[in-house]
């Protein structure tokens, strides 16, 4: 047993010893670097929860080959997010602009939440003005008596 675990601990520590740092997908570190930076404001189209830069579909690697070579062609990170929006519109980007179209996709959020707090509002005054506070009449306290009387009977 001592000599398995042995065996073990050696081929661990041999893997370890072989390890590397990775070596960067392109020649040129900056460019991975700006591709990072520009990607990670970019939503993935296809998962639209993940940035560009995490997410491992076949469209985001496209569109990061594409961003590769925008950024070889000299074009700045505006002119990137610029071609970008005009292809795959406002929706792509993590931050859309604040704008007439985007109003919703901003201030959406806020006014569901005032909206049900009205409404849950509304509910609660009319459902407290419903409510009768008067003492009963004699016929229904009789009523009321001879339910609980039968109650009382049949236990």
């Amino acid at each position: 047993m001592k000599a398995w675990l042995l065996v073990v601990l050696l081929a661990l520590a041999s893997m370890t010893l072989h390890a590397r740092e990775a070596a960067p997908l392109a020649q040129d570190e900056a460019v991975e670097q700006r591709l990072v930076e520009i990607s990670s404001e970019l939503r993935c189209l296809v998962c639209q929860n993940e940035s560009l830069s995490g997410s491992h579909a076949e469209l985001a690697n496209d569109l990061r080959r594409e961003i590769r070579t925008l950024i070889r062609d000299g074009k700045s990170d505006s002119e990137i997010m610029d071609f970008m929006v005009s292809r795959y519109g406002d929706f792509v980007r993590y931050r859309p602009p604040l704008k007439a179209s985007t109003w919703l996709l901003w201030f959406g959020p806020a006014l569901l939440l005032i909206g049900g707090i009205a409404a849950l509002l509304i509910y609660l005054r009319r459902r407290n003005t419903a409510i009768d506070d008067s003492p009963l009449s004699a016929d229904e306290q009789q009523h009321a008596d001879r339910l609980l009387d039968r109650k009382d009977t049949q236990s």
